[in-house]
């Protein structure tokens, strides 16, 4: 097996078990994986369209429907009609989401200074260019 494809089979398994991970520690918080990781999106987004969210979080519409509806019902998210067509609903978050993103960030922070904790800064700076080049490979793919 090639450095490649060893790291492909490295990448695929540390996002997983860092999802999983994550995952774990905002469960009490009664949102499904797929549901905080829309809010943490719309959080840095700020608004986007459905189609743009599903596209971020590698959903298919009627799975996103779902979800959507979902975070709505508990108030978290509004659908706003675009002001420039009218088929398209922008996904805005609700002020009352705002705390509990706030819990996710938190735990998701030291999560991540725990995982990551005595990790050479220059080894991160460097696996976070590789990554960013694979990345941007892959969004023009």
């Amino acid at each position: 097996m090639g450095i490649g494809q060893e790291f492909a089979m490295e990448l695929a398994r540390v996002g997983r078990r860092w999802r999983t991970g994550l995952d774990a520690r905002v469960k009490h918080l009664g949102l499904t994986q797929a549901r905080w990781i829309a809010l943490l999106h719309l959080r840095r987004a700020g608004a986007m369209s459905q189609r743009n969210l599903a596209e971020q979080i590698g959903v298919e519409g009627p799975t996103l429907v779902r979800l959507l509806d979902a975070l709505e019902q508990r108030g978290l998210i509004e659908r706003v009609d675009s002001d420039d067509d009218r088929r398209v609903k922008n996904i805005h978050l609700a002020e009352s989401a705002k705390p509990l993103i706030e819990e996710i960030t938190r735990i998701s922070d030291a999560f991540r200074e725990e995982l990551l904790e005595g990790v050479p800064a220059n080894d991160l700076a460097a696996a976070h260019r590789v990554l960013g080049l694979i990345g941007d490979r892959l969004e023009r793919s």
